[in-house]
């Protein structure tokens, strides 16, 4: 069984859902420390040619607290992100079919950022037609007590994985070795660049999910899944 395990993200990048689709079940991180300034709560639109980051505001941003915890602000910020996003993307092809699940999301009822971005990753792979199944962290492995790639391989001999795979950026944090020795081959997505056209502009890579949903549907964007190597 092939494992993949990260924090939660707010409708994130292709890359994002290339390591959900690489693997059977997909561990959302929520009971590890809340990251300021990283991909948790904001990622990037691109609004008139240029890139700009659209961001969750939070009530109590703190590393003291997990993700689960951390409750995202009260007010009219949710209809702001939706007009931004229609301004934005009004006269992309798939706007029609796109913006309806960007508003399933932010018009729900989700209270914490852990939760909001859990949601937003589940609409998009339920679009997609992404079969794997997916668990939180907090509900079910009682391990919070582990640190770093001791906890990572301990859920992998819980859930009795044969493969892990993880992001690019954990290529210096893992020992492939720490790993093989418990039985697990460790592997790592690389994602290969993937273009396409944004209206008459030049192309601006490694955008939220909404870019890539709003100029190629849900067949070719389905397609880009596959577009990464394992190393």
């Amino acid at each position: 069984m092939k494992l993949g395990i990260m924090q939660p993200y707010f409708f994130p990048y292709i890359g994002y859902f290339q390591l959900i689709h690489a693997v059977d079940k997909f561990v959302v991180y929520d009971d590890v420390s809340y990251i300021k300034q990283g991909w948790i709560n904001r990622n990037r639109i691109l609004i008139s040619g240029q890139p700009h980051y659209f961001t969750v505001p939070i009530a109590t941003a703190s590393s003291s607290k997990s993700i689960r915890e951390v409750q995202v602000c009260r007010g009219d910020w949710r209809s702001k992100l939706l007009k931004s996003v229609d301004h934005a993307y009004k006269r992309s092809p798939f706007f029609s079919e796109v913006f309806p699940l960007i508003e399933e999301v932010l018009l729900s009822d989700e209270a914490s950022i852990s939760r909001l971005a859990f949601a937003s990753i589940l609409t998009v792979a339920t679009y997609l037609g992404i079969k794997t199944e997916f668990v939180e962290t907090s509900a079910i492995y009682g391990n919070e007590q582990l640190k770093a790639q001791e906890r990572v391989i301990d859920i992998c001999r819980i859930e009795s994985a044969s493969h892990y795979i993880n992001p690019i950026g954990g290529l210096e944090l893992y020992s492939k070795q720490s790993f093989s020795s418990c039985g697990i081959d460790l592997k790592f997505v690389r994602s290969k660049f993937v273009e396409y056209a944004q209206f008459r502009n030049d192309f601006v890579p490694w955008l939220s999910i909404i870019d890539v949903l709003m100029f190629n549907g849900k067949d070719k964007t389905h397609d880009f899944l596959a577009e990464y190597e394992l190393l």
